[in-house]
């Protein structure tokens, strides 16, 4: 054994002792009994507040996982990068770079390309990609009086063009003349074409509106109607210039946050439809409030395809939903 466990005493040198083991003091803080329990019960009651707010989200892609065109391994990453996308495309103001358009003459261009859209029946997201091109085009080049309403109808050939999944689907650009009422002719259509390919630099991979809709709608669990109801309320916002200034996933969520709101659908906000738009109710109220204003005026307004194309009982009728009264300023 070594020497630190023994010792020799005076007078015996071979007696021996074992020395005594040394206690280990424990320090212990005066407030122990006091604090602790206190952060426990803190971290325990944030824990529960976790679990509860996972039990209050609805998993909306659980019944696709074996739908490989939902591709849910991917969506949430997806919609991560489509928000972190949507500001470097974002327009906003640009009327002070232009001298012969104007606000009223965007909305009265915007509820053209609404009803040639219609009449030709093309996909949705066509018209979304569409406004968003005039758009990005009239922010970075002036443009006369005669060109918008060229840009708007060639805008919606080069939409179809790239949203369309194969080339017989996409109408051929002698339709969009004769939708035109012949004032355009091809070649015109073709050169402006070839103008906003240039302008753009050929990019159209951007985020819409239209994708956070689609997705805000599933997280909605939304039934027709109220499908029909808030692309209703997704059209009024590509009319209204002074909506550029939100983001298109604002909109979106807003135009959900509407609907939910007109058709009385409670609660109007939850913390599924939180979770997925990535807003909070306050957020999108203000934006929300401005669609439902643009709702009541839309009747009575001169420029009515919006209201036309919502008037059919194809598409419930929604347009003729009273105001939601918690929307009213």
């Amino acid at each position: 054994m070594s020497k630190q466990h023994f010792r020799t005493q005076r007078g015996s040198p071979c007696k021996t002792e074992r020395a005594p083991a040394q206690k280990k003091i424990v320090k212990r803080h005066k407030y122990d009994k006091n604090v602790y329990p206190r952060v426990s019960g803190v971290v325990a009651e944030r824990r529960k507040i976790s679990c509860d707010h996972e039990r209050s989200v609805i998993d909306i892609d659980k019944e696709d996982v074996n739908n490989p065109l939902a591709a849910v391994e991917y969506v949430q990453d997806l919609y991560r990068f489509y928000r972190l996308s949507e500001s470097s495309i974002q327009v906003r103001d640009y009327m002070y770079l232009q001298s012969d358009i104007d606000e009223g003459l965007r909305m009265k261009l915007v509820d053209l390309m609404v009803g040639a859209h219609h009449r030709l029946e093309l996909a949705p997201e066509i018209l979304y990609l569409a406004v968003q091109i005039v758009d990005r085009y009239v922010s970075m080049n002036p443009v006369t009086r005669n060109e918008f309403q060229l840009l708007g109808l060639s805008a919606l050939v080069l939409a179809s063009k790239y949203e369309e999944d194969f080339v017989p689907a996409a109408r051929p650009i002698e339709e969009y003349v004769a939708v035109a009422d012949g004032v355009f002719s091809k070649q015109q259509i073709l050169a402006m074409e070839k103008s906003i390919l240039e302008k753009l630099g050929w990019t159209f991979s951007v985020p819409t509106m239209y994708q956070f809709l689609i997705r805000f709608i599933k997280a909605a669990v939304a039934d027709k109607e109220m499908e029909n109801t808030v692309f209703f309320f997704g059209e009024l916002c590509l009319m209204q210039y002074g909506m550029l200034r939100y983001p298109p996933s604002l909109l979106a969520a807003s135009a959900v946050y509407a609907a939910r709101c007109t058709l009385e659908k409670a609660p109007f906000w939850d913390e599924t439809l939180k979770h997925y738009t990535g807003y909070s109710q306050y957020q999108i109220l203000e934006c929300a409030k401005q669609l439902s204003r643009f709702h009541s005026k839309i009747a009575g307004h001169e420029l009515r395809e919006t209201f036309r194309k919502y008037l059919s009982c194809e598409r419930d009728v929604v347009s003729l939903l009273p105001q939601a009264p918690s929307l009213r300023f």
